[in-house]
């Protein structure tokens, strides 16, 4: 399977501003969001991005909400449907290739959650993304 560029568009890695406390400390977002977004094509299991905080699975979850807004699965997910919109504008892998690359168990799946999360399907945001790119006059 060809292998994409690794720049990714990805999330800020410096810690959100907390409006609250019992959020995650700062060197632990920052850890965690790292393992996250460097893990994009693997299982995330949340019981290790726990561990690797030294926190329990729950104050974990808890805790990471406090600090992003979204829960670790939510933050996983927008970060996957980051990476595949960058991946669609910027090379020709193929939408099976994409969702493999971005860690969706296979296309199926990877269709369904970018078409809830954008509103249409990742070859119609491919279409139309193409068709902005390279329209006559740009």
């Amino acid at each position: 399977m060809a292998h994409a560029s690794h720049t990714t568009v990805r999330a800020p890695l410096k810690p959100t501003r907390k409006t609250s406390t019992g959020g995650l400390s700062p060197w632990r977002e920052s850890l965690v969001k790292k393992m996250i977004l460097d893990g994009l094509s693997d299982t995330l299991e949340i019981a290790e991005l726990a561990k690797a905080c030294a926190l329990s699975r729950s104050h974990f979850s808890r805790a990471f909400k406090c600090s992003t807004g979204q829960s670790p699965q939510a933050w996983i997910r927008g970060q996957r449907i980051a990476r595949a919109k960058q991946l669609i504008r910027e090379t020709e892998l193929t939408l099976t290739q994409i969702s493999l690359e971005c860690g969706f168990c296979d296309q199926a799946h990877f269709c369904h959650i970018f078409t809830h999360s954008e509103g249409i399907s990742p070859f119609a945001w491919r279409c139309r993304v193409s068709a902005t790119h390279f329209s006559p006059g740009n």
